[in-house]
């Protein structure tokens, strides 16, 4: 009998490779039932994030057929809370309960609380990426070995993305290598090389930064102006409207330009001046967020402000303009992560009160 009932086990697996296997059958021995919480699990497709969850579940469906068809092992999705720990310790604490609850009672036995289990957070300290092994005091520890090798995802993703593709079997499981070698040839893949290549060439023409960039969050009705991006990094993906800072302006009235430049947004009697954008600004709103890996062009900070406009049944109008491919207001409802550049989805959660 395992000591524990329940591990969990944290990752994001981008893409799986042969340590994460060498880590899940470990604790596999020490657990009855392995959880595997599947990170960054609704965010748009990046160069560092290329694969979807539904993906990164496929290739362990190739490589853990057994162990999830028996139920010992158990995948769940996990969204990032890149600007509050507290948000994902409880989006992590719920999908454990919830999924424990779900997967124990099916053996015939109803529990409506987890009081009389025993759960452990499975895991080894690899970097400062591995901080989350202290966030859980409830749940017991089970210390793995490290994972062995100098290879990590990052390097399996750098090989890939090149234009001729180096998928090496020797960190890979066979069934994970044919998996790549097929999505090589996917227009997925070509959009993502694209970007890759993009943001290799960035640091040379522009630095690393600190930049300094704006942001404005603009609410009218229960809808949201986003203007689609035009251009790589991000083409096609929702973002709001902003870019960097001149030289001799404000931040408060770069997030003005911009918001007027990437809109147009205009009233019945034309495009709205700087003054009166102004006076929509709610002050006790603003915010900065500068999460060092926020964006992969390098570091940088940004000023986000919050416009809300007066509430009416006629929205104010707007036309992209810029280097926005479009521009339009959205139900804040029909949202999703997955399509948001950078972190502007957590931007908007954080500024909206969604």
């Amino acid at each position: 009998m395992s000591k524990f009932d329940y591990g969990v086990f944290i990752g994001r697996f981008q893409p799986l490779h042969i340590g994460h296997e060498a880590v899940i059958r470990s604790a596999l021995e020490k657990v009855d039932t392995l959880i595997v919480l599947i990170g960054s699990a609704r965010q748009a497709r990046t160069p560092r994030n290329p694969f979807t969850y539904s993906e990164r579940e496929d290739m362990f469906a190739k490589v853990f057929k057994h162990e999830l068809t028996t139920g010992r092992l158990v995948l769940k999705p996990v969204q990032d809370h890149p600007y509050s720990d507290t948000a994902w310790c409880t989006e992590v604490q719920r999908v454990v309960n919830e999924t424990v609850l779900e997967h124990y009672n099916k053996g015939g036995v109803v529990l409506h609380g987890l009081q009389d289990l025993r759960i452990a957070l499975a895991g080894y300290g690899k970097d400062r990426s591995s901080y989350y092994l202290k966030l859980f005091p409830e749940w017991g520890n089970v210390q793995l070995a490290s994972q062995y090798g100098t290879f990590s995802s990052t390097v399996v993703r750098k090989q890939l993305f090149q234009r001729i593709p180096v998928i090496s079997q020797s960190v890979l499981s066979e069934e994970v290598a044919e998996w790549l070698k097929a999505f090589a040839l996917s227009d997925p893949f070509r959009e993502l090389l694209e970007e890759a290549e993009f943001l290799d060439a960035y640091p040379d023409e522009w630095g690393r930064g600190p930049f300094v960039t704006v942001d404005a969050v603009v609410i009218q009705s229960g809808n949201i102006l986003l203007v689609e991006r035009g251009e790589a990094p991000g083409k096609g993906l929702l973002a709001l409207p902003g870019g960097f800072l001149d030289p001799r302006e404000s931040i408060r009235d770069a997030a003005i330009r911009e918001l007027k430049e990437e809109t147009r947004i205009s009233d019945h009697k034309g495009e709205i001046p700087p003054a009166m954008l102004a006076s929509f600004i709610d002050g006790a709103k603003t915010r900065v967020f500068d999460h060092p890996e926020r964006s992969l062009r390098g570091r940088i900070i940004t000023h986000a402000y919050l416009f809300r406009l007066p509430e009416r049944r006629e929205l104010f109008s707007v036309t992209g303009g810029d280097d926005a491919r479009t521009a339009n207001w959205h139900r804040l409802g029909d949202l999703k992560p997955e399509q948001f550049f950078e972190d502007h989805w957590s931007i908007i959660d954080l500024m909206a009160d969604l």
